[in-house]
């Protein structure tokens, strides 16, 4: 999503510094995960899709997994915590020579979408041309919100933090995000004459609304619904926004054009991608990296990530799909298979109770129940290779590095540990031996051990 305004590059600062104790977590807060991305992740996809010029994540010291997590956005640290204007300040070299408009944003608002970004942008830019531009939103409960003490239209006079809001202030219900917009020169300019004179001792960005209206520069506010802006503090607050998340991107995916039985017991990852006539039934969980095909029909209770399914196939119900593998069209991933780093070619099935890692099926080959391939011997995995119009017998153990030629058959019960030739019939298991009257005599002796045993009790 490009700049709306054309005129003057954007640059975004998100403050990622808090401590995050309320999650009780040895993990950075932001580094929690919100539809299997972090969420700072959110916020930065929110930020790159306006492309900003420049983008910067202060933290806290001695976070190099920030750091890793946001690259290649630059790192800028706030050595001390004291307040959400001095870890602005922070950023103040980041941005020096810096020609342009800046967002101040937060890495703990997973929720926010680009479009909002893109309307506060807009605003920045648009009639009157105001100095500063704050997101505002209205919550059910405003709770310790600061509160936005609006004018005329969507003009803004001041922004007051609970703790020092009267009691008249405390009743508006329009809130503050902390999100905001500004001149990158008039930013800094006005952060420098900010003070901690205030309930919290604290150095408040929001102070710079009265200071600029306090030198007669225009201030105005953008609404935002309240979900969007959801912060994360506590585990209770990351599973709403996993349930506000979810429920987009069930959204997204019925309006793409695919049919879930059941939406609210689907939890799909960000970036899922599902085509058209897809039919996705109850219980199924998408981990990363999934891309679905049209017409595909994935059954109740599966888990899939790291996979492709093509064009018609159908998996589950009761399937577990790994990372690296792809379902070709029109195959079949039945109940209770797991299938990891394996390719399954158009047609080929393994309809029920088998294990398939690390191997290669070909176009129309019938997996039997049971089947596994031996992947692993403890010290390497290899692979199995399984060629065209194959047929492998129910109950086989296909030990890897082996290969099954093309229209081979192996029959049920057999361990396979050399390759086998195509057209062949394989069978490697011991022969049958049947001993025509054993099983009565058996049942005779048995009876006789067994008495024998109860006399010597007594």
């Amino acid at each position: 999503m490009s700049d709306p305004r054309k005129t003057a590059p954007l640059a975004a600062v998100i403050l990622a510094a808090g401590k995050g104790t309320r999650m009780k977590s040895a993990q950075p807060k932001v580094l929690h995960r919100v539809a299997g991305r972090p969420l700072i992740g959110h916020v930065l996809a929110a930020a790159r899709a306006l492309d900003c010029a420049r983008i910067g994540v202060v933290v806290a010291p001695d976070l190099p997994e920030v750091a890793a997590a946001v690259a290649p956005s630059m790192v800028v640290v706030q050595e001390r915590q004291l307040g959400t204007g001095h870890a602005v300040l922070a950023a103040r070299d980041f941005l020096a020579g810096f020609d342009g408009d800046v967002m101040v944003l937060y890495g703990d608002t997973p929720l926010l979408r680009a479009q909002t970004l893109a309307r506060l942008v807009a605003r920045r830019a648009g009639g009157a041309a105001p100095a500063i531009v704050v997101l505002g939103l209205r919550p059910a409960d405003p709770g310790e919100y600061g509160r936005l003490v609006a004018g005329a239209g969507d003009s803004l006079e001041a922004i007051v933090e609970y703790r020092d809001a009267t009691a008249a202030q405390r009743a508006i219900g329009l809130c503050n995000s902390g999100v905001l917009i500004a001149d990158r020169a008039l930013l800094f300019d006005l952060l420098s004459e900010v003070t901690n004179a205030n309930a919290k001792g604290e150095y408040y960005l929001t102070d710079i609304v009265g200071l600029a209206r306090k030198r007669g520069l225009s201030c105005a506010y953008v609404e935002a619904p309240a979900d969007e802006l959801l912060g994360v503090n506590s585990r209770a607050d990351l599973a709403a926004a996993e349930a506000v998340m979810q429920d987009r991107l069930r959204a997204d995916a019925m309006a793409g054009g695919a049919t879930l039985i059941d939406p609210r017991s689907i939890y799909f990852n960000h970036d899922t991608r599902l085509g058209r006539d897809v039919t996705v039934g109850p219980n199924v969980v998408f981990g990363t990296g999934v891309v679905v095909g049209d017409g595909v029909e994935i059954r109740a209770y599966c888990h899939i990530e790291g996979t492709r399914i093509e064009t018609g196939a159908t998996v589950g119900p009761f399937a577990r799909l790994r990372a690296g593998t792809v379902v070709g069209p029109g195959a079949r991933i039945g109940n209770f298979v797991e299938v990891k780093n394996s390719i399954l070619a158009q047609g080929a099935t393994a309809s029920h109770l088998s294990y398939l890692g690390d191997a290669s099926v070909g176009v129309g080959t019938n997996i039997g129940a049971g089947t596994i391939t031996c992947n692993y011997d403890g010290v390497v995995k290899s692979r199995t290779e399984i060629g065209a119009g194959a047929f492998i017998g129910s109950n086989t153990a296909l030990v890897a590095p082996v290969k099954i030629g093309d229209g081979a058959i192996v029959g049920a019960g057999s361990v396979v540990t050399r390759d086998v030739p195509a057209d062949s019939l394989t069978l490697a298991r011991a022969p049958q031996v049947d001993r025509p009257g054993d099983a009565a005599r058996y049942r005779e002796q048995a009876k006789k051990d067994a008495g024998d045993k109860g006399k010597k009790k007594e």
